[in-house]
C-alpha cells in the first residue's frame, strides 16, 4: 500500500491511520468503502472521506449502520450530495460531516456549505474537515446558532 500511497502522493492525515485496501486498475487507483462494499476511485477527497468513516466507526464506535455516505438532498431547487450523515437510533440526523480535499482551506466558503446542507438536516451536531484541520461545531437549535466544540462527539445513546 505505502508504494501505491506514495505515487500519488496523498498526504497523512490528522487523523487515525487505517490499514486502506488499495488496488490500481485502468490506470487509477481504487480504495475498497467498507460501507458501500465497493470500490472507488481514489480521490483525495475520498482519502478524508474513507479516513473519517473508519475512525467513526472502529475509534468513537459509531454503528455503521447509522452512517450514510452521499446523502442527496435539494436545496434551491438544486440536487446537492452530503459527504456523511450519521443517525441516531431514531433515524434523526445526528452528524454531518463535510469533507474537502486536504489541499482545500477551511475557509468561511466552505463552512457556508456545510451550513447549508445544515439547514436542510439541522443535525446537533456538524464537522468540516480537510483531514489535516477539523472544525466540530455544535448546533443550538432554540439560540439557532453554532458553537465550536473542542471534541468530536459521541455516538447517541
Amino acid at each position: 500500500m505505502d508504494s501505491i500511497l506514495n505515487k500519488i502522493q496523498l498526504p497523512n492525515l490528522n487523523l487515525p491511520t487505517f490499514e486502506a485496501n488499495l488496488l490500481k486498475k485502468d490506470g487509477k487507483i481504487w480504495i475498497f468503502d467498507q460501507l458501500r462494499k465497493k470500490n472507488l476511485v481514489l480521490t483525495p477527497e475520498e482519502w478524508v472521506r474513507q479516513h473519517w468513516i473508519h475512525f467513526l466507526t472502529y475509534q468513537l464506535k459509531f454503528p455503521k449502520g447509522l452512517i450514510s455516505l452521499e446523502k442527496g438532498i435539494r436545496y434551491n431547487n438544486m440536487q446537492k450530495r452530503t459527504d456523511l450523515v450519521v443517525f441516531d437510533v431514531q433515524g434523526a440526523p445526528y452528524l454531518l460531516i463535510e469533507c474537502k480535499a486536504p489541499q482545500v482551506k477551511l475557509s468561511n466558503a466552505t463552512i457556508e456549505q456545510a451550513c447549508m446542507y445544515h439547514k436542510k438536516l439541522k443535525t446537533p451536531f456538524l464537522i468540516i474537515s480537510n483531514g489535516l484541520h477539523h472544525i466540530c461545531l455544535s448546533y443550538d437549535s432554540v439560540k439557532e446558532q453554532f458553537q465550536q466544540e473542542k471534541d468530536f462527539p459521541k455516538p447517541p445513546n
